[in-house]
């Protein structure tokens, strides 16, 4: 009789367990977790003054390892292995892999290796995976196991791009007793950043000089020279908007576009750095704007951000391989020593050669390559400069923003005419070149 009884207890214990036991449930991973590991990553970035070619880097190779896991299991998406040289095809998932899951953990485990600081995004992911494994503990290790080995893949491929290397190599050499030559310029005075940018592997582009733009207009300082009138133009047109005073519109663009990492204050004996996000962010910021308006789900959301971080990286490459080449001098040094010796630029001038425009080599890129996935005449209301105290600005187009990006720069005294239109277009070729390579929706 004892051991009847011991036995019923038995079961109804077990079936009490059963009972209590969490049912497993299907992980559900949306866009706006992708989103939120993104502005992780740029928060990061920030906080670690990242350059602007080197932050394009850390957007690209995540987005990569992100994509290929998707284009595993959805026919809508291909490899880029197929359309990459150098990438070789990523391991093919196992059973019971969620392969949304997989993305985030490759994105964030691939980004990990790029920055310094990983406290902000490892606090995210922690919490976001957690999540994911009270609700299905199988499925999540799957999953998780299969995105550390595409990381792994990943990050085998992207330490090879030279960028290590680069590292090593002299700064870039100031001394040149060549009048057109780039100088430091006030108030930090920094070395040329990134002088060896063009040594790194590109994405898409067969050679980093492929979309080489026209030269910029001979140095003189001949008065009827086209290169002095641009000087001039840099001169009058930022003197006219001081007249206007702070509350312009050419201002209020100038500040808007400005994403410069570098912008420095002296405060006393302190010099301050005011932290920004770079132009690439910015992009990337639109590309997120874009694909909320647009209601894309995840696997649509990676893969036009993956395109357009592409097109970045190689618009950075290919437009750092001019600047290092034509060395131009600035705006800033050219006019304090021939014209006016107390003029300031509205910008701070960032510490690179100014032919061909950063801004307008990306911008025209991102604006070519949003155009083809969301449409010609996409509307939006561009809200990324918010957290650094500016108003969001209406668009009726990526090209829109594009030219009010490109003639931001000289607005904020920083570039002259040709860096900025000759710049638009290389960055419009590499765009055309990205999407010929890559299927898009």
């Amino acid at each position: 009789m004892k051991g009847k009884t011991y036995l019923l207890v038995l079961i109804t214990l077990t079936l009490l367990l059963q009972a209590c036991k969490k049912e497993a449930l299907p992980i559900t991973v949306t866009a706006n977790n992708y989103f939120e590991v993104v502005d992780k990553i740029t928060e990061t970035m920030i906080h670690d003054i990242f350059s602007p070619p080197v932050a394009s880097r850390i957007y690209v190779y995540p987005n990569i390892a992100a994509y290929e896991v998707i284009a595993q299991k959805d026919s809508n998406y291909v490899s880029l292995s197929t359309k990459i040289k150098s990438l070789a095809a990523i391991p093919k998932p196992g059973k019971n892999v969620n392969t949304k899951v997989a993305a985030i953990v490759a994105y964030v485990n691939v980004s990990k290796d790029l920055i310094f600081k990983d406290d902000i995004i490892t606090k995210y992911a922690d919490s976001l995976f957690t999540g994911w494994k009270d609700l299905n503990k199988e499925e999540f290790i799957a999953s998780e196991k299969y995105g550390l080995q595409v990381a792994k893949h990943i990050k085998e491929w992207s330490g090879k791009d030279n960028y290590k290397e680069t590292r090593t190599y002299p700064k870039f050499e100031l001394y040149s007793d060549d009048p057109s030559r780039w100088q430091p310029t006030p108030p930090a005075y920094m070395d040329g950043i990134e002088p060896h940018w063009m040594k790194i592997r590109p994405m898409l582009l067969d050679s980093v000089s492929q979309f080489k733009p026209k030269r910029h207009p001979t140095f003189s300082m001949d008065e009827g020279s086209t290169f002095y009138k641009e000087v001039q133009e840099v001169y009058t047109v930022t003197n006219e908007i001081r007249k206007n005073g702070d509350t312009s519109e050419e201002v209020e663009i100038a500040r808007f576009w400005d994403c410069n990492p570098y912008v420095t204050t002296s405060k006393g004996h302190l010099m301050i750095a005011t932290k920004k996000i770079t132009p690439g962010a910015h992009w990337i910021g639109i590309t997120k704007i874009a694909c909320k308006k647009s209601n894309f789900n995840f696997e649509e959301s990676v893969s036009a951000n993956t395109i357009t971080s592409i097109g970045i990286f190689d618009a950075f490459i290919s437009c750092w391989d001019e600047k290092y080449r034509s060395n131009l001098i600035r705006p800033e040094t050219l006019i304090n020593k021939t014209i006016d010796k107390n003029w300031t630029p509205l910008l701070q001038t960032p510490p690179f050669p100014e032919y061909t425009s950063g801004h307008s080599v990306v911008s025209g890129a991102s604006a070519t390559i949003l155009t083809a996935i969301f449409g010609e005449n996409f509307s939006f209301s561009d809200d990324t400069e918010l957290p650094f105290g500016l108003p969001i600005r209406n668009f009726n187009s990526f090209n829109a923003a594009a030219k009010e990006a490109a003639i931001s720069r000289l607005y904020g005294g920083i570039h002259f005419r040709a860096a900025i239109d000759n710049g638009v277009d290389q960055g419009i070729n590499i765009g055309r070149y990205i999407l010929k390579a890559i299927p898009h929706k």
